[in-house]
């Protein structure tokens, strides 16, 4: 070797050396708060996380599990996170009734995951058949989903009966009907030997979106590029968890809330593909985390002529399609 040459090694091995000792790149750190405990619900988020993808797109992301205590959209509002998991489209638009400036800026699913249970042989096989009927339901859907059923269904307040997160009156009473999730409660009672019957609200006219992604205002704004490698990366990370090995997910989920068992994350995660709750909808055209203007506008019709928002209000204030609807997300 030439000394010109040696010397040329020499210095290409100084350069990479001192690169290396370099510190890497610092993440951008993100808090992130969901709308439960963890679950099946939020694995495309914990699969982000545990398969480095967040960590790909420059972003260290704190995942903070909701539950019946925590309201994350109070949180959000008062700048205390950066993104929030919204349960529905009712609190996009909730915001905007108060005048508090926050966008959803992805829908992960394009189903709401709501269903009405009833037992087999009982004649309660439709949401027509149930008009009229007793109807267990929580606080929360008597001022979300309800509304849309009384529209679409004729129901009426007199059908309410309360419901308490136990299935124990469900399966003492042959008759009963009850709210529930796709991914849980009827994980719970086919446990018990019952095949119940399952109504998808989102097969049944229901057009609301789930699992919403929302930030400020002020954060799209000011660091539009964070809110995008934010909603592509849980858009990625949804993807490996649906199409790939979830293992790494149900492990953080566990971690996170260690009443979760492996059998009800893998009917969760079974039921969200089995009935298209993330890849339906606009997603087919448009890929995960797709929205809108038409949704958006059909679900506020709804509400609004139920009285739940005024007609004049500016609805597309809740959202923004800046963000999605882009190649990454199919």
């Amino acid at each position: 070797m030439s000394t010109t040459m040696s010397r040329l090694a020499g210095l290409t091995a100084a350069i990479a050396t001192a690169l290396a000792a370099l510190p890497a790149a610092a993440l951008d750190k993100i808090t992130f708060g969901t709308d439960w405990k963890a679950e099946a619900e939020h694995g495309g988020f914990y699969q982000a996380i545990a398969a480095g993808i967040y960590a790909k797109h420059g972003i260290e992301v704190t995942l903070r599990p909701g539950g019946p205590q925590i309201n994350h959209a109070q949180l959000l509002a008062a700048g205390r996170l950066d993104f929030n998991l919204a349960s529905n489209s009712f609190i996009p638009l909730n915001f905007v009734k108060e005048g508090i400036p926050m966008l959803a800026v992805a829908a992960i699913f394009q189903k709401d995951p709501q269903v009405l249970l009833a037992h087999p042989g009982q004649g309660n096989d439709s949401l027509e058949a149930l008009k009229g009927k007793p109807i267990m339901i929580g606080n929360d859907t008597r001022i979300g989903s309800w509304l849309f059923l009384k529209a679409t269904y004729g129901y009426t307040d007199s059908q309410i009966r309360p419901y308490t997160f136990s299935i124990a009156p469900f399966l003492a009473d042959k008759t009963a009907i009850q709210q529930g999730y796709v991914t849980s409660e009827t994980f719970l009672i086919e446990s018990q030997g019952i095949e119940p019957v399952v109504m998808l609200l989102g097969d049944h006219g229901y057009t609301g979106y789930a699992a919403v992604l929302q930030t400020s205002q002020k954060l799209v704004n000011e660091n539009p590029d964070l809110v995008q490698r934010f909603v592509d990366a849980s858009i990625e990370g949804w993807k490996s968890f649906l199409d790939g090995d979830p293992a790494p997910a149900f492990a953080l989920i566990k971690r996170d809330n260690p009443e979760m068992t492996d059998d009800l994350l893998k009917f969760g995660h079974a039921k969200l593909k089995e009935y298209g709750i993330v890849d339906s909808g606009d997603a087919k055209e448009h890929g995960i985390g797709a929205m809108s203007d038409a949704r958006w506008g059909e679900f506020f019709k709804q509400m609004s002529a139920q009285g739940v928002y005024p007609a004049e209000m500016d609805w597309r204030k809740a959202y923004t399609l800046r963000f999605v609807d882009k190649p990454l997300a199919k």
